[in-house]
């Protein structure tokens, strides 16, 4: 990933509800959220929302994907890794204590997508 990119991502996660939207869907995990359910959980209208996604979609971070007539958005786990790894490529030489890297375990049938038992 090159400084553009980093900086693409970085100024579209600048925003409140941008960072909002990003955290909702890391925490969603790779099953994403339909876009009806995100502007419902953030008490938005819907209008606005597509806004602040096209502009995580255009960074590279967040990907959406077609189901019926649903559009749903997940996180693009890999790009975040990317610009965790550029902020942290050289900070003390150390990979093991400086690159961490988030792979998210697929949802279970209960919609936990960290993997715990509900």
């Amino acid at each position: 990933m090159d400084a553009g990119q980093v900086t693409a991502a970085l100024g579209a996660l600048a925003h409140e509800t941008r960072l909002a939207v990003f955290r909702m869907l890391v925490e969603r995990g790779p099953d994403g959220l339909p876009a009806g359910a995100i502007s419902e959980r953030l008490g938005m209208p819907p209008s606005s929302l597509t806004f602040h996604l096209q502009q995580l979609t255009t960074a590279g971070l967040i990907t959406q994907r077609r189901v019926s007539r649903q559009i749903i958005y997940a996180t693009d786990f890999d790009a975040m890794n990317r610009v965790v790894g550029y902020l942290t490529e050289n900070c003390c030489g150390i990979a093991e204590v400086c690159g961490p890297v988030c792979r998210p375990a697929a949802t279970g049938s209960n919609g936990d997508s960290k993997g715990n038992a509900a």
